[in-house]
């Protein structure tokens, strides 16, 4: 039973023919609708953007690396109105920008997602600054990118800094897809709590641990080499993603009867 009295959905096993299948889903949908994912894409890319250049007024250009392994964090917030865009598509509903609004706007427990998505965002930030003051000098500071990547790639504390930091960001990664990978769609389709939400989240993780592991990886990977050129790959990559985590939520949580 969810904090609400209902009943909790229901989830089912998935393989990787699933994923497969929903990316293929996922692409299609992005080929249908161009303009909606490449709006989305285009803002994810931008806050990117937005944020190194912050960091480079502020000489501290050598967060871009952590700041790009994080930015995979947020990115199932983000992609929210692809969502609801592969919804109203799968229904046969008109799809327009103000639909997509007044959807995501009309679920008050999207924002407590969004929180806990930012939530460990910050957290990550704080623990790669946390691991540079340790390793690198309590007042560690880098003129520039490379500068930061020979100071890592050619000591030891550089190298143990990069091992702990990967292993962390791994771990934070993992437990936030497990608390978000089906959280964000099952808020759109349903009146359900964020807490039931994350729940049958993780539910669905525990249930078919490799594939949907696999599928992390898969989503991880490709926001991170997009975000590689300037983050402008993620003009495309998100939204194919992000069409594909709603028809992987479909896969996984057994809908409502008719």
């Amino acid at each position: 039973m969810s904090i609400s009295g209902k009943v909790d959905p229901a989830v089912r096993r998935i393989g990787a023919s699933d994923i497969a299948e929903a990316l293929g889903q996922g692409l299609r949908d992005f080929q249908a609708l161009p303009l909606y994912g490449l709006t989305f894409g285009a803002l994810y890319a931008a806050g990117g953007i937005l944020i190194v250049l912050c960091l480079t007024a502020f000489g501290m250009v050598y967060f871009a690396y952590p700041l790009a392994a994080g930015f995979a964090l947020i990115g199932p917030f983000v992609a929210t109105g692809l969502y609801e865009v592969s919804r109203l598509r799968e229904t046969g509903q008109k799809v327009s920008f103000g639909a997509i609004w007044s959807a995501v706007r009309s679920r008050s427990e999207i924002g407590w997602m969004a929180f806990v998505t930012l939530f460990f965002f910050v957290i990550w930030m704080y623990q790669v600054r946390l691991l540079i003051a340790l390793l690198l000098g309590l007042n560690a500071s880098f003129s520039s990118l490379k500068e930061f990547v020979t100071a890592v790639l050619t000591t030891n504390e550089g190298l143990l800094f990069l091992a702990i930091g990967n292993l962390d960001g791994a771990a934070l990664s993992l437990i936030l897809f497990s608390l978000t990978v089906v959280s964000f769609p099952l808020l759109l389709d349903r009146d359900v709590d964020f807490v039931t939400a994350m729940v049958t989240s993780v539910r669905a993780v525990v249930a078919s641990p490799l594939p949907m592991i696999g599928w992390a990886a898969v989503v991880v990977l490709l926001l991170i080499v997009s975000a590689i050129p300037y983050f402008l790959g993620l003009i495309v990559t998100l939204p194919v993603l992000g069409h594909a985590t709603w028809h992987l939520y479909r896969r996984t949580v057994v809908p409502l009867p008719a």
